[in-house]
């Protein structure tokens, strides 16, 4: 009964997998350089500052985790098992999905036992130590990007950000003194080659394309060779993301990747999935369809600041044992943060 919280119809799921991307880039007509996003991530911004605009982002999050802990515990004398229930039901409703949420519950059950605990106030601290557990159980933050080239592989379905995610990526690399090239592989969707174009020419990057309609893979195929001529540092390849047609898409990706595991062997790579943090457990099932075409080495979450469900970073990461390499808590170029579980879930009950 509980899994039907996050059962959505046929019809829904269409309409969100069909929709185009709409993501930020400078309105018509306003210069990149006049962009309110074009601030350089560090110019300005202190590690303080970066974990205030995390805390930020995570407001509504904080809002349906733990404001809600803190009020349902000041109600409760004791700890029992109507409190380890209503606990429950704050994980369920925040998306962190039955599986982990029940996991999390068992564990908070024997740690309460293991420490003799009867104050029902001690609960939200050793929540928040079971959640960093989880989340440090598959976290690798870094980026793999040893040799020259690195190639980034960037894949989602239209509508979750992942044109705009890469654009901060490439730009914070850039940041990082690191010469940068950009592969426009999503030839199908309207409009996503010129969307590219504008980010590199926010951030100075150069972009490999072909026309609208052509081939993905002939685009990636290009793009990998002119990195290597040019002695580029990391190379971010765009990929179709056309979910409503899946057997299309599984074809499409499957040669592309094929293109890449050819001309890349030996070099560093990161194969990221871009998933939209307000969609909850539909971004789990997305995944599970990208995993079938490649092995998956990061996550991207994107949109965390327009939602009060941010269990699915906990949930997505624990249940396809993949770790969550950045998250995105805002619109400005430093809001795509890496991926720190201990600073997370600090930000989130602090």
């Amino acid at each position: 009964m509980l899994k039907n919280l996050f059962k959505k119809s046929e019809e829904q799921t269409r309409e969100e997998e069909s929709k185009e991307e709409q993501e930020s880039t400078p309105e018509e007509g306003q210069s990149p350089a006049s962009s309110q996003e074009e601030e350089t991530p560090g110019e300005g911004v202190t590690l303080g500052g970066l974990f205030g605009r995390l805390k930020e982002g995570l407001t509504k999050t904080k809002k349906g985790i733990t404001d809600r802990v803190d009020d349902m515990v000041k109600s409760y004398t004791k700890i029992d098992e109507d409190l380890f229930e209503e606990l429950e039901e704050i994980l369920i409703t925040a998306d962190l999905g039955v599986n982990t949420t029940m996991e999390i519950i068992d564990q908070l059950r024997d740690r309460v036992r293991e420490n003799k605990t009867t104050d029902p106030m001690e609960v939200k601290g050793l929540l928040k130590e079971l959640l960093t557990e989880a989340l440090e159980e598959v976290a690798d933050p870094n980026l793999n990007l040893e040799t020259t080239p690195s190639v980034i592989m960037v894949v989602g379905v239209n509508g979750v950000g992942k044109t705009t995610s890469i654009g901060k990526i490439a730009h914070k690399l850039k940041g990082e003194g690191k010469k940068v090239l950009l592969a426009a592989g999503d030839t199908f969707r309207a409009g996503a080659i010129d969307q590219l174009k504008i980010w590199g020419e926010r951030s100075g990057i150069d972009v490999i394309s072909h026309q609208e309609g052509s081939d993905p893979a002939a685009v990636v195929y290009d793009a990998i060779q002119a990195a290597k001529s040019r002695k580029v540092d990391v190379l971010i390849c765009d990929t179709a993301g056309r979910l409503h047609n899946k057997k299309n898409l599984m074809n499409e990706l499957g040669k592309v990747f094929k293109i890449v595991n050819r001309e890349c062997d030996g070099l560093s790579r990161e194969s990221l999935l871009v998933l939209d943090a307000t969609t909850g457990q539909n971004a789990i099932q997305q995944a599970k369809i990208f995993k079938e075409v490649t092995n998956i080495s990061g996550l991207v979450l994107t949109k965390l600041d327009g939602t009060a469900k941010g269990g699915i970073v906990i949930s997505v990461s624990k249940e396809l044992k993949v770790p969550v390499k950045l998250i995105g808590v805002g619109e400005k170029l430093e809001d795509l943060q890496s991926f720190e579980p201990k600073t997370f879930v600090e930000a989130l009950f602090d």
